[in-house]
């Protein structure tokens, strides 16, 4: 189970970007997101008729290291760490390992 998943909501802690929020678009290989409005590059793109794509200048997300991220505390509004703990289940099911915050011990994902 990762820290921080796709979807979660992110704040920048380290970079060019620091202090920026954003949301996790997808997670790569090696410990690298892309996440939305954060780290954005230049990219030159030739023309191609056979896709109907035009050439030019775009603006899109380079790829971000975890370690320079941090997920958003929706209650203090801050950057918070994540820690893994095991939830008690009813009956004979087995325990479900969860996130949770930990300056406030919140869960974050009760499926």
């Amino acid at each position: 189970m990762k820290r921080i998943k796709t979807g979660d909501t992110i704040t920048v802690i380290a970079g060019r970007d620091k202090g920026r929020q954003g949301e996790v678009l997808k997670t790569l290989d090696n410990n690298y997101l892309l996440v939305k409005g954060v780290n954005m590059v230049k990219k030159h793109v030739k023309p191609n008729p056979n896709t109907e794509q035009a050439g030019g200048i775009i603006d899109k997300e380079a790829k971000i290291h975890v370690s320079n991220v941090s997920l958003l505390n929706p209650v203090t509004g801050k950057a918070d760490r994540v820690g893994f703990k095991y939830l008690d289940a009813e009956g004979d099911a087995k325990p479900k390992k969860v996130r949770y915050f930990k300056s406030n011990d919140e869960v974050i994902d009760v499926a």
